[in-house]
């Protein structure tokens, strides 16, 4: 694909190739989700098929978000250097330290094996292949921890979209590959915040935003691994930054350029379930273009379009879900439904808004409000930073999901040395976790910059291009920090900041510097600010994340897991008969040894009865096919036949800090034995 440039009678400059290569991320993503989910809901997720409809896609969108004149970063040479190495440099390092999550443990497994069942069938539901075991059976279960049963089949947990990017690097260059994907996503991550810095802050602060983007922890954490945050913050930021251009753009392109923008936001939902509350003032951004439109502005006509994208991208999120993750959505209800109900009242108000803008328009506001909203910004964060003075956030499990993760709590708190209290959530130490990530300084410099954004745009309405930015900034990171709806052990806790939180703390820390400093000159400190408020935003999270960032964890997996497989029988039947290896190995064994496996229901104790796991072996016999028996203990499986252990694994996991940084690694084994009956 050629990409025209706005000036073809000279080469690019460095603002133009910044401007490009910061969309270029967010553009490829987009345009391989739309390709490959329709491919999907067809059963034809095919690497010729998702190949060919890729390039055409991704062509086209980037045929629309150049077409016509294009906002230019104020951006050096040197700047625009700068960033690329720092992205490159992102993608190296991650690469290097990767990890090999594909034991079903935590969510990256869950991802890792339904790409890898997407890269080797192209298609969903997971047939179980029950006439392997003789048909259905009482004592049976195909279903484990992130695959849920549904209709005679099983269904992955999480939205499609990160397993269809996941499966692509399968398809390049097999399981390898697509360990190496996320890294991949992680560099172009840095290259998307960068280039929204240059846009909002100058193409000075890209580079220092892009390294302090790159060297924080959270963002470390989810480049190495199978996450869907990363490619949720490519599609975010890259919606500002195309939404930035087309309100710059004067021509009959910027309606094209607002509509892909609205798209590119949208498609969130389909990478995440939370890319609904993320998006939610988007849409309330397009409302008010549209009022605007009714004023007279000229900037109210492309409201229309960036509805129109946003619908899209947001409704093919949602019938991904419908149809692919329903099982999913029912286990999330209690969040979804009220999200739901929250994006109804949204769209309501907005509409009422847009019908009320000429009368609207006549009210003027006190000449205290800009104050006033200036002061609120800080009360906010302030209230947040002394929370946990002021509340401890519980919840009483009422579920048998609650009572797990309440077990798992307790059990965390006894290895950190806290007072045991299955209920503490931990959430309102939130802001805190943010600190360890970015730093005080960086906060700090956050919350001026957001005061005085607020304090202008409310008292003259300018600068108009952060008025998107800042209510997605502040609505997330608001929403987030309030209720992060996450298990609290950390690094694990620290994903949520990632879409959202920490590049938007980021970019606002950058500006607010820029503001400082440019009121300094004239005493000379100028030049001198600048300095030390970079190594402000970049000394603290580089010094939070030296303790693991360096220690790759969940190695030797894929080792294991391969020689595993080796050793179990071509022609064999695999019946997982004790809990916790049914729950890790049932869809591994399945997905990467392609074998038919399920697990026998478990009463009272860790393993199956003995008479229906013989009852079992008898009917897999009658198929003609060979009974395995799989279990975590060598005496679980010795009554069933000669037995052998096919994996000892011995590796290094996550830490698991509930009020503190994490800073080193924990150890853990896993061990699995086999009877062949």
């Amino acid at each position: 694909m050629r990409i025209a440039w706005p000036d073809r009678t000279r080469r690019p400059s460095a603002g133009r190739v910044l401007a490009v290569a910061s969309i270029l991320p967010a553009l490829i993503v987009a345009g391989w989700l739309l390709a490959a989910l329709p491919l999907l809901l067809l059963g034809w997720y095919q690497p010729v098929p998702a190949l060919v409809l890729g390039v055409v896609v991704i062509g086209l969108l980037c045929r629309f978000a150049v077409r016509g004149p294009l906002k230019v970063v104020e951006a050096t040479g040197r700047q625009v250097g700068a960033v690329v190495a720092v992205a490159v440099g992102s993608g190296v390092f991650n690469a290097i330290t990767h990890t090999e999550q594909l034991i079903v443990r935590r969510d990256p497994a869950t991802y890792a094996q339904y790409a890898i069942w997407l890269a080797r069938h192209g298609s969903l539901p997971i047939i179980p292949q029950m006439e392997a075991f003789g048909g259905p059976d009482p004592a049976l279960r195909f279903d484990s921890i992130g695959f849920y049963p549904a209709d005679g089949a099983v269904v992955p947990q999480f939205m499609p979209g990160p397993p269809l990017l996941f499966a692509a690097g399968d398809w390049l260059g097999g399981l390898g590959a697509m360990l190496l994907t996320p890294a991949v996503l992680g560099a172009l991550a840095v290259l998307t915040l960068a280039g929204v810095v240059g846009r909002l802050a100058g193409g000075r602060w890209a580079p220092v935003a892009a390294l302090a983007f790159a060297v924080s922890l959270p963002i470390l954490y989810t480049s190495r691994t199978t996450f869907s945050e990363i490619p949720s913050l490519v599609l975010l930021f890259g919606g500002l930054a195309l939404v930035h251009d087309a309100l710059a753009r004067e021509d009959r392109s910027r309606g094209w350029a607002a509509a892909l923008g609205g798209l590119v936001f949208g498609l969130a939902v389909l990478v995440r379930i939370d890319g609904l509350r993320d998006v939610l003032p988007v849409l309330a951004f397009a409302g008010a273009l549209i009022a605007w439109r009714r004023l007279g502005r000229p900037q109210g006509a492309l409201g229309l379009p960036l509805l129109a994208g946003l619908a899209t991208g947001a409704g093919l999120g949602l019938l991904a879900a419908y149809v692919l993750a329903r099982p999913y959505l029912s286990y999330l209800s209690k969040s979804v439904n009220p999200l739901l109900a929250i994006c109804a009242a949204v769209l309501l108000i907005t509409l009422a808004g847009t019908l009320a803008a000429p009368r609207l328009a006549r009210i003027r506001l006190p000449r205290w409000l800009p104050d006033v909203g200036a002061a609120l910004v800080v009360l906010i964060v302030a209230g947040l930073a002394v929370r946990p003075w002021l509340q401890t956030v519980r919840r009483v499990a009422t579920t048998p999901e609650d009572r797990l993760t309440s077990e798992f709590i307790r059990q965390t708190q006894k290895a950190n040395g806290l007072p045991v209290d299955g209920t503490r959530l931990y959430s309102e130490l939130s802001l805190h976790w943010v600190s360890w990530y970015v730093g005080i300084p960086a906060i700090v410099l956050a919350t001026l910059a957001a005061a005085v954004l607020v304090r202008r745009l409310l008292r003259n309405g300018s600068p108009a291009e952060w008025l998107l930015p800042l209510a997605v900034i502040g609505w997330t990171t608001v929403t987030t920090l309030l209720r992060p709806e996450i298990t609290p052990d950390h690094p694990w806790a620290a994903r949520r900041l990632v879409p959202v939180v920490i590049p938007g703390m980021i970019l606002l820390a950058v500006w607010g510097l820029e503001w400082v400093r440019t009121r300094a000159p004239m005493r000379g400190y100028g030049r001198w600010i600048g300095v030390v408020g970079a190594l402000l935003i970049l000394v603290p999270p580089a010094i939070t994340s030296i303790g693991t960032a360096f220690s790759p964890v969940e190695r030797g997996e894929r080792a294991a897991v391969e020689a595993m497989c080796a050793k179990i029988p071509p022609n064999a039947s695999v019946l997982i008969i004790e809990r916790v290896t049914a729950n890790r190995f049932t869809q591994v064994v399945r997905g990467m040894c392609d074998r038919p496996t399920a697990q026998l229901v478990v009463v009272g104790k860790n393993t199956a009865k003995e008479e229906d796991v013989r009852r079992l072996i008898d009917r897999v016999r009658a198929v003609g096919r060979v009974p395995v028996v799989l279990a975590a203990e060598e005496g679980q499986v010795a009554p069933y036949g000669p037995k052998t252990q096919v994996m000892a694994l011995r590796s290094r996991q996550d830490e698991r800090s509930l009020v503190d940084a994490p800073n080193g690694t924990w150890g853990f084994g896993i061990s699995v034995w086999m009877a062949v009956a």
